[in-house]
């Protein structure tokens, strides 16, 4: 018999995971997902349009409205999933199903709990993350995990790209895991919180670069914000200018520095930083080289204005 399922889900990896659920058999009686912000570029699939093609019924209120949470007591499910649903779910909705309460993050657990995990690893130069089943409890990322499975990180990656590996290895795991949780035959594995780190969510402002750090720190933050995020960011001549493809080589020159305008290379705390796509604020995107000859940045600085 199948299972009853209640979805929690948004962005690519809800998409995917729930699509996945769908082919396993599982009835999922309600789905509750997000609007999407007016502010922010859309650019992962929908999970309500997913909901529609299969004629699932879905919210896009907080599930833990005193309302939903009466639709899911009288549902009564035998599995909750939360699939980078972006609430919080009180402990009262987790202990509604029979089976468990279960959330698939973007890291491979206990590392990098908490928000953005993908972006973070790629900006704190990892070279493997991975995805992670667990069981919810009141505490973020931190109940029993189910299963895991790593990924690598190019160092050529950026954060999308390795969201993309991020993506599949979740597919991977809720194949592999749903008919053992239907069957309550999945494992529980106790998280050791203290093999691994917390961190916070990010805002646009966080991209602004330290021309002090290192050429590999700087490159790191630009290919783990460049697009479809907000971009990292400096200010030439009190012009914010956003960087959106960068590489190191070796050398030195004074941080933030315009050494030279073909190639456009900066120099940083340790080593140069190669330019290669950039955007003034208000402009078009463009080649570092169309951007040089119109600037001539040469013996300029990149700094904070």
């Amino acid at each position: 018999m199948s299972k009853k399922v209640v979805v929690c889900a948004y962005h690519n990896v809800g998409y995917r995971c729930l699509e996945e659920l769908l082919k396993q058999g599982a009835d999922v009686r309600l789905v509750f997902t997000h609007e999407d912000s007016p502010t922010e570029e859309i650019w992962f699939q929908s999970v309500r349009e997913l909901a529609e093609r299969h004629g699932i019924p879905y919210l896009t209120t907080d599930i833990n409205e005193p309302a939903n949470v009466a639709k899911v007591r009288e549902i009564a499910p035998d599995l909750l999933f939360s699939f980078y649903y972006r609430n919080m779910i009180k402990p009262e909705v987790l202990e509604i199903p029979r089976l468990g309460a279960l959330n698939l993050h973007g890291s491979y657990l206990p590392k990098y709990r908490g928000r953005v995990p993908v972006n973070w690893a790629v900006i704190n130069g990892e070279t493997e993350t991975g995805a992670t089943l667990h069981h919810m409890v009141a505490k973020p990322d931190a109940g029993d995990i189910v299963d895991r499975e790593k990924v690598t990180i190019a160092f050529t990656d950026t954060s999308f790209d390795v969201f993309t590996k991020v993506t599949e290895a979740a597919v991977t795991i809720i194949a592999r895991a749903y008919p053992l949780l239907a069957a309550g035959t999945a494992p529980r594995i106790p998280m050791n919180l203290a093999e691994g780190s917390y961190f916070g969510g990010r805002k646009p402002a966080d991209g602004l670069i330290d021309w002090t750090k290192s050429a590999v720190r700087i490159y790191n933050l630009i290919r783990g914000v460049t697009h479809p995020y907000p971009g990292a960011f400096t200010y030439l001549e009190g012009k914010k200018v956003i960087i959106w493809s960068t590489r190191p080589l070796p050398g030195s020159a004074e941080p933030g520095m315009v050494v030279t305008e073909n190639p456009l290379v900066v120099g940083t705390g340790e080593g140069l930083l190669e330019i290669t796509s950039l955007q003034p604020e208000g402009e078009d995107e463009v080649a570092a080289g169309g951007f040089a000859a119109i600037v001539h940045p040469a013996g300029k600085r990149f700094a904070n204005p």
